[in-house]
């Protein structure tokens, strides 16, 4: 964005007004049709634009111009002059979004008043738009696990489209970093990625969160949809959404348009839709707890977020990552992960998925142990495991078993750990392990361990359990 575009038809209007701006230090861009107006816009928005309302000669008026100047680049503060001046016009222009409006004859002082706040605000959203796009891209998906490959794929083939998406998946997986990651690479990156948290949109108050309300004494508030207008608007765990507010949504998707709370005008709303859920839909259909219609129109794209569980060998990447992160962002220590902290990382259970594990990871760098390499005593859970001088304390139930029983217990539970840790690859296993494949394929076979293919990855299982 850069400089104030000035539209009027009188050449004197127009030129009066730079001169006066360029003596206060603004660069300033000049046109005197909505053709030449819409000709500047599209080259580079302004960070302000003075706008006439009557405009001879030209396609549009200036209200026409400002609709579209809010449609395109909402982000722009546009102050209305006029000649013909009254309170409809005034009301008019401000109910279409203008910042301000200011009568002809103007008053030098109250332009440069209302010219330099407006300036300030153009700064403020642009920084905010920055911060925005910042956010989104510091959401980076993390991983090389053939799951964590597979889903990534799904994902970009997805980012070009304006396709519909609902997410699945287990909470903590990541639902909400697979929908920024399609908001980053699309063409809308730009633009706002909005959050609507489900649960929390009662039916009674559905209309002035999502649609927004217009009130004589607060004016145009707007709502979600309208803020996230060009961009994303992403509705979180949309299966706990009540029945009042999906048959509401779903005329908005239909119709792509809504009124505001007590206004009376259409908005129209440029919006890419997408869902995450971990509930199973079609239960909730079957139970009438979701509309059908509704779930037809979101689920136009389905993909599914593994679990850490199915991707385990992102562990040691997505730990190094976190440390980071916090690094950045909080200024904790740029710790190392040790190799006997990620191996125990990635055997330990995590059903709250990467969310736990980005817990984890800044839980020990706040309680941390100085900037050394994390150590498997600083992981959650280990300061209380019974120590002895080097000696392994059996639980109860080893304890109680003979030798033979005991072992075989103990190695399948081992091999089938480190097994998934590796993700099924048989190689891996075996070097860590220190074994030949051959031997591990053998030992695997003794013990009733198998591999079966399950998001992208192999995954170890005893024989005797069901699928």
């Amino acid at each position: 964005m850069s400089g104030i575009l000035i539209v009027d038809d009188e050449r004197d209007i127009r030129e009066l007004i730079s001169d006066i701006l360029r003596d206060e230090g603004f660069e300033t861009r000049l046109a005197g049709t909505s053709d030449d107006c819409m000709a500047e816009l599209n080259a580079d928005p302004p960070a302000l634009m003075i706008l006439d309302i009557w405009l001879k000669d030209s396609k549009m008026d200036g209200i026409d111009i400002l609709k579209h100047v809010k449609r395109d680049n909402p982000d722009v503060p546009v102050v209305i002059i006029s000649g013909h001046g009254n309170i409809e016009i005034a009301v008019a222009a401000i109910k279409q979004g203008a910042y301000d409006f200011i009568e002809k004859p103007f008053n030098i002082d109250q332009l440069m008043v209302v010219v330099r706040r407006a300036m300030e605000t153009s700064q403020l959203r642009r920084e905010n738009s920055d911060l925005r796009r910042r956010d989104v891209t510091s959401a980076e998906m993390v991983g090389t696990s053939p799951a964590f490959k597979a889903l990534k794929s799904q994902l970009e083939k997805v980012t070009k489209s304006n396709g519909r998406v609902m997410l699945t998946g287990p909470s903590g997986a990541g639902k909400e970093v697979a929908a920024r990651f399609i908001h980053a690479q699309s063409a809308r990156a730009a633009a706002p990625f909005v959050t609507v948290s489900s649960a929390s949109v009662e039916p009674e108050r559905m209309e002035e969160v999502l649609f927004g309300r217009e009130t004589p004494e607060r004016g145009l508030e707007k709502g979600l949809l309208e803020q996230a207008h060009g961009g994303v608007i992403y509705f979180d765990e949309v299966g706990d959404m009540p029945l009042g507010t999906q048959s509401k949504i779903l005329r908005v998707l239909v119709e792509q348009q809504f009124t505001r709370a007590g206004g009376t005008d259409k908005v129209r709303v440029d919006l890419r839709v997408i869902s995450s859920t971990t509930r199973d839909l079609g239960h909730e259909i079957a139970e009438g707890r979701f509309r059908q219609e509704l779930y037809d129109r979101l689920n136009v794209v389905p993909i599914a977020v593994p679990s850490l569980e199915d991707r385990r060998e992102d562990i040691p990447e997505l730990a190094a990552h976190f440390v980071e992160m916090f690094n950045r962002t909080q200024g904790l220590p740029l710790r190392a992960v040790s190799d006997e902290a990620v191996a125990l990382l990635q055997t330990m259970r995590w059903p709250g998925n990467v969310r736990q594990l980005r817990n984890v990871i800044e839980r020990v760098l706040i309680l941390g142990e100085g900037s050394g390499p994390i150590e498997p005593r600083e992981l959650p859970g280990q300061d209380e495991a019974p120590k002895d001088e080097g000696r392994v304390i059996l639980s109860g139930g080893l304890a109680t078993l003979p030798l033979r029983e005991a072992r075989e217990l103990f190695e399948r539970e081992y091999l089938l750990t480190q097994i998934n840790r590796f993700g099924g690859n048989i190689s891996r296993t075996a070097n860590f392990v220190g074994m030949e494949r051959s031997a591990l394929h053998r030992k695997l076979k003794s013990l009733g361990v198998v591999t079966t293919a399950k998001a992208g990855a192999r995954v170890a299982r005893l024989e005797d359990e069901e699928e």
